[in-house]
């Protein structure tokens, strides 16, 4: 049963909501942009245009979480978080498999990608998990507890393969361990195990990734092996941020994307391609507006009324910050290539719709910071 409070819309984050949509405007125009044909009158991808469609059902999303009390998502995180896992499995026995990864699953016309619902089911359920008291403290962590919520769903992401989420996990899976509070004795332990056992790891991951995988990372270390092969990419990247200069070639005059020189330019280099355009000064404000998001995300978090909520609203604030880190980083060729989009702005509706929700959730913590509110699932 719902009663509806009109002090829900006053004390509703409109900051929050005005950075993200603000993001994905940005964003449009910038897959608009970069998707345009190179010879005018040819014809013109669509991309921008299901991206607008999927912001239209990311916001009736979005309302929709912020209308019940995120209590529903504690009495629930283990149910999305079983979903998620046996969504994971299924990817690898009849997943699509595109450009080398299987991380698809088709149902008639739609196709999603497991791995952008999990984070949020991951975030909810280890959240839960440390909330309840089965850990027995941080400092007690079970290995059960650790293999639920860290080994197997990272080993299941890395078979996709699908690196930029399994480094995403394992952030999240330190960041909420610190926020819970852990014991120091057990980091140092963790740091000197990770030591001791890298070289023998180290070898079984490199041997198990996919040769283009291999390549990435020998392109990261030096772009001019193979400029014209395996380094294609960053180098590109760097030619495509460079050419924008201070102030850009302006909106729409960008060249490495629609003449096809810069790969994924709207998914993964997307920020190379908003760089060209708008130059080093649009890219700080760009960055601005995601550090004022990070912010917000963080003072939600210190703000929200139980431990539970700044559990989440810190782990989604991680999410967030983990994947604008390592999609720059990689643009800028100061991280290997893992396929890893830009929130909010990079083309995708899966990702679009996740990100959505996760923020919804995050203006639901804030919302319902004094416990003023009644909407509840019962």
């Amino acid at each position: 049963m719902i009663k509806f409070d009109r002090r829900l819309i006053k004390s509703f984050d409109w900051m929050t909501f005005g950075i993200i949509v603000t993001l994905t405007l940005i964003g449009i125009m910038t897959i608009a942009s970069a998707t345009r044909p190179a010879i005018e009158g040819a014809d013109r991808p669509d991309f921008y245009l299901k991206q607008i469609v999927w912001l239209c059902v990311s916001l009736c999303a979005l309302f929709i979480i912020v209308a019940f009390d995120y209590v529903w998502l504690q009495r629930f995180a283990y149910v999305f978080y079983g979903i998620g896992l046996v969504l994971l499995l299924v990817v690898l026995v009849a997943g699509k498999t595109s450009l080398g990864a299987q991380r698809w699953i088709s149902i008639g016309p739609l196709t999603f990608q497991p791995s952008e619902f999990f984070r949020l089911a991951f975030i909810a359920g280890f959240s839960a998990y440390l909330t309840s008291g089965v850990a027995g403290g941080l400092g007690r962590l079970t290995w059960p507890g650790v293999f639920f919520f860290a080994v197997l769903p990272m080993a299941l992401i890395v078979k996709q393969p699908d690196l930029g989420t399994a480094i995403l996990l394992f952030s999240l899976f330190v960041v909420l361990c610190l926020v819970k509070g852990l014991s120091r004795k057990l980091i140092a332990g963790v740091l000197v195990l990770g030591m001791i056992a890298l070289p023998f790891f180290g070898h079984i991951f490199w041997e198990g990734l996919k040769e283009y995988q291999k390549n990435r990372l020998v392109a990261f270390l030096d772009p001019e092996v193979d400029p014209s092969g395996i380094g294609y990419q960053i180098n590109q990247s760097k030619i495509t941020i460079g050419s924008g200069g201070l102030v850009g070639k302006g909106y729409m005059q960008g060249t490495q994307g629609p003449l096809r020189f810069l790969p994924e330019k709207h998914t993964d280099f997307i920020f190379a391609v908003f760089a060209e355009e708008w130059g080093f000064l649009g890219s700080l404000v760009l960055m601005a507006l995601y550090l004022m998001l990070f912010m917000r995300g963080l003072d939600t978090a210190l703000k929200a009324k139980d431990d539970y909520g700044r559990l989440v609203a810190a782990g989604i604030t991680a999410m967030f910050f983990v994947y604008f880190t390592v999609n720059i980083s990689m643009t800028l060729g100061m991280m290997p290539v893992v396929g890893v989009p830009l929130p909010f702005v990079s083309y995708g509706g899966t990702a679009l719709l996740s990100n959505f929700i996760a923020a919804g959730i995050l203006i639901c913590i804030r919302t319902r910071r004094f416990e003023l509110f009644y909407p509840h699932i019962w």
